[in-house]
């Protein structure tokens, strides 16, 4: 699933996030409320919304009853400390499909993300198993990935590099972010890690390595080619 982690507790949201990643989610996060709306109307194929209700700029209830008001089509899992069933009642008057109380087991945020995968319609906003870039096409079921048909080895974590670049086209990811996706939540490395992948990922792809842009001083994208 495409995810939106909106929790301003560092701590909980990067850890969140790697438990997230290792179950093969594509995770975007913001801090705080008015930022995870933009990023909402900003990106495409959101599946659903991890919303904590204790932000600092807002109330994740009020978020929640932002994103139905305008009608946007994403569940909204809500995070919070608040046990009561007045509460629970609150939140999904809100807006939102379904509640975990703080503290909670990674397990029960699992299942009931596969619950809302379960009750969402098939379409369009559903990750694609095939994703193309110019001559790269990496199918994510078979693993595998060709450059203008020729069959390319790459590493688990070359891959995971990829296949975030490709899922957000012409969308700058930190290297925080494509830490969180491509290396497990047990390994400890440092952003440098992910300029010697790069490295690597583009050695492998030949001339279409181009396509992965560095920004400086922030990260990487998939664009149309042109190293910086």
């Amino acid at each position: 699933m495409h995810l939106l982690l909106i929790e301003d507790d560092e701590r909980l949201a990067r850890s969140l996030t790697r438990l997230l990643v290792e179950d093969r989610h594509v995770v975007e996060r913001a801090p705080d409320g008015r930022t995870g709306l933009e990023l909402v109307a900003a990106l495409e194929g959101l599946d659903a919304v991890i919303l904590d209700i204790g932000l600092p700029d807002m109330s994740g209830l009020d978020v929640a009853r932002r994103l139905r008001r305008d009608r946007v089509d994403v569940s909204i899992l809500m995070l919070t400390a608040r046990d009561t069933i007045n509460d629970r009642v609150t939140g999904l008057d809100a807006g939102a499909d379904d509640y975990v109380v703080k503290p909670f087991a990674y397990q029960e945020v699992a299942a009931r993300l596969r619950a809302l995968a379960r009750r969402a319609e098939p379409g369009p906003r559903r990750a694609e198993p095939r994703l193309e870039a110019g001559a790269i096409v990496l199918d994510e079921t078979a693993r595998r990935v060709t450059v203008s048909g020729r069959n390319v080895d790459l590493s688990p974590r070359e891959f995971s590099l990829l296949e975030a670049l490709m899922r957000h086209p012409g969308q700058t990811l930190t290297r925080d972010q494509l830490l969180d996706h491509a290396w497990p939540f047990s390994v400890a490395v440092t952003p440098n890690a992910v300029d010697a992948y790069v490295h690597y990922l583009r050695t492998k792809l030949g001339e279409a390595g181009s396509q992965v842009e560095t920004v400086r001083g922030v990260g990487y994208r998939m664009g149309d080619g042109g190293w910086d």
